[in-house]
């Protein structure tokens, strides 16, 4: 493998400014990897695009010296969630097969601004809808990790499992990816990367398809932490394009990785000590929590009761949501369409035929919550009780600075085994209540299994503290190493 790849963000962007190598070599180099890449994690290839912006950031670092974007130059892949004008974006459905927006989602657009290289867009879960990256209308998205008991291939984690997989295989130094309810932590986790969903209304959803409005939020997949950090600057800020949008001020997150987490209080609630949790997982949990006392932070035990409603509340939600927000696509203004006799025919044949099974579950799922006789009965009821997980948060944060949870129960599991739709859902338990909450939290690789499969834990802060949770999630690094390092 050429070593260049193998260079986080801050490597390559030293490697520029001191002209150790050419922004087209290290493009060149990525966009020939991703032309033989065997992980499908690409679903569009922009090579052109990523070369033009590579002699572009060459020039720049020859003309100018100081305030150079960190971005300039590098590498990256943009989940196909998000609007690229002039270029197909599917969301990995046969819906929107042949999709080419007019228009640029602010998120990718202020990416691009950077001078980041864009190599292409990344398979997804079909409407982000999936937890494996099996769901996608092009096929399933492979792990680079492979099970080392029977050498069985295992997913990449979704919905963003062609990001995670995609950073973690070397084929970009990051990739834009979504959280709806732990969409860039899990798979991130599976996959070995640090992967960090900001406060919702961090980030634009302008241009983003909507899948559950209120709980979307954009996020990126690094190799490192300081990597996210960097990223997370560039994409994060308000924009008058969107209604939740934030206008707080965006801070250099980058400049807050410190290593001081002394004096920080960390919570463990003891309502995500549940049953199904892989006794590895537990283990480095614990790891970790003794080696933050070590660094000066103090490990306490709280309580967040009401969790055990965050996996319905969720789907009840989100299930909504998704019946209302892809009403659009019916056949009629743009995207698939089956050509019938009757209008209302047309309707039925589209949707039957242009959507897959799991979001055709969802639909029907938020439509029957939604339903006249059964709105207060489900879905008035949900956003009730996600008050009252917001809640538990909230008074937790009054007594703590952060709380440190398993990012997935167990390690990624086989690519050709096909575990029950409850099963995939359950397998969010421990991104979900963050999401519901709006916080920010972060997943960070501590380790390998037994099978030679990554672990990961994850950082959930308060409110609008991305800084804290880099800063934390860059000591854990520290004690525990780039897992993806061993790849070879």
């Amino acid at each position: 493998m050429n070593e260049l790849r193998r260079l986080t963000i801050t490597e390559m962007h030293d490697g520029l400014r001191r002209r150790d190598f050419s922004a087209v070599e290290l493009v060149e180099t990525h966009v020939n990897a991703v032309e033989n890449e065997q992980l499908n994690a690409f679903v569009t290839k922009t090579p052109e695009i990523a070369i033009k912006a590579a002699k572009i950031a060459d020039e720049y670092f020859l003309k100018q010296k100081d305030n150079i974007s960190p971005l300039m130059g590098i590498p990256v892949g943009v989940k196909d969630l998000f609007c690229t004008k002039g270029i197909k974006t599917t969301a990995c459905s046969k819906m929107l097969e042949n999709f080419v927006p007019t228009y640029e989602s602010t998120v990718s657009n202020v990416l691009l601004k950077s001078g980041a290289a864009m190599l292409g867009k990344l398979n997804m879960d079909e409407f982000a809808m999936g937890s494996a990256n099996t769901n996608s209308y092009f096929g399933p998205v492979k792990n680079v990790w492979i099970r080392k008991s029977d050498g069985e291939k295992v997913v990449p984690g979704g919905s963003s499992g062609g990001s995670a997989a995609s950073v973690a295989g070397f084929l970009c130094a990051g990739a834009l990816g979504s959280d709806t309810g732990g969409s860039v932590r899990q798979p991130a986790a599976y996959c070995g990367v640090v992967g960090i969903k900001p406060t919702y209304g961090r980030c634009s959803r302008f241009g983003m398809i909507a899948f559950a409005s209120s709980l979307d939020q954009a996020g990126v997949i690094t190799r490192s932490v300081s990597d996210s950090a960097l990223m997370l600057e560039i994409i994060c800020g308000y924009d008058e394009k969107d209604s939740t949008s934030s206008k707080r001020t965006v801070p250099k997150f980058s400049s807050f990785i410190n290593g001081d987490i002394k004096g920080k209080r960390i919570g463990i609630p003891k309502e995500y000590k549940m049953d199904g949790i892989s006794d590895e997982i537990v283990h480095n949990w614990e790891k970790v929590s003794s080696n933050l006392k070590e660094n000066g932070a103090e490990v306490v035990d709280i309580t967040l009761p009401h969790t055990k409603y965050a996996i319905p509340v969720y789907y009840l939600i989100c299930s909504a949501e998704t019946s209302s927000n892809l009403a659009r696509y019916d056949g009629v203004r743009y995207g698939f369409r089956v050509d019938a006799d009757t209008l209302e025919e047309m309707y039925s044949l589209t949707r039957a035929e242009g959507f897959g099974k799991e979001v055709k579950r969802r639909i029907l799922i938020g439509s029957y919550a939604l339903s006249s006789g059964h709105y207060n009965e489900y879905y008035e009821k949900a956003q009730c009780i996600r008050a009252l997980i917001r809640n538990d948060f909230i008074k937790a944060f009054e007594k703590i600075d952060y709380i440190l949870v398993p990012s997935a129960p167990t390690e990624a599991f086989g690519l050709n085994e096909k575990p029950d739709p409850l099963i995939m859902c359950i397998n969010d338990v421990f991104t979900v209540p963050a999401s519901l909450a709006g916080l920010p939290a972060i997943s960070v690789p501590v380790g390998l299994s037994n099978a030679g499969l990554p672990l990961a834990l994850q950082v959930i802060g308060n409110y609008y503290d991305e800084a804290g949770i880099l800063n934390m999630a860059s000591v854990i690094e520290q004690n525990c190493g780039r897992i993806v390092n061993s790849l070879t």
